[in-house]
């Protein structure tokens, strides 16, 4: 059985889960979104345990100054989200959005070479386990509209704020 870290921390937008496998931090997610995260954990670990863990890899401390301001505080931050090669170009094209900008799933497909596969990046970026880190939250649709987002589209809102986007 695999062992995983994991902490609960309170943030802006709701309690926030992370877990990691040592080194990396392998999830991100909402408290509501509990069982979503178990379904993908248990999908790429079969079974596993979570242990209470002040500072899995790192990320508490990371999410902290992230929420305080330091908009580059996952910069560099290890991850593995496990996925198909196919979601981990995407998710990880997610990391070359810069700060205070968005990018629609139309721009995102044809940076990756692939213009006509704007609903598979979409698909892809809703299955992303790693949510802020990889900031899928900069995606957003046709003419900047806010659209689609695990979350839900308020807390994209605030993420999106936060960073410095104005939204329309």
């Amino acid at each position: 059985m695999k062992e995983l870290q994991m902490a609960t921390v309170p943030s802006p937008i709701g309690n926030v889960l992370l877990v990691a496998d040592g080194q990396q931090l392998v999830s991100l997610d909402f408290e509501e979104y509990a069982a979503r995260m178990d379904l993908l954990l248990t999908k790429r670990y079969g079974q596993y345990h979570l242990v209470s863990t002040p500072d899995p890899a790192g990320a508490v401390t990371r999410l902290g100054r992230y929420f305080a301001g330091d908009l580059t505080a996952f910069d560099g931050a290890a991850v593995t989200p496990g996925g198909t090669a196919f979601q981990n170009t995407v998710w990880q094209a997610l990391r070359d959005i810069p700060v205070g900008t968005t990018e629609s799933y139309g721009k995102l497909a044809a940076r990756l070479s692939m213009p006509k596969a704007s609903r598979a990046v979409g698909y892809a970026n809703s299955l992303n386990p790693i949510a802020i880190v990889l900031p899928c939250h900069r995606v957003v649709g046709a003419k900047a509209a806010l659209t689609g987002y695990a979350g839900g589209l308020e807390r994209k809102r605030w993420l999106l704020q936060h960073e410095g986007v104005r939204l329309i």
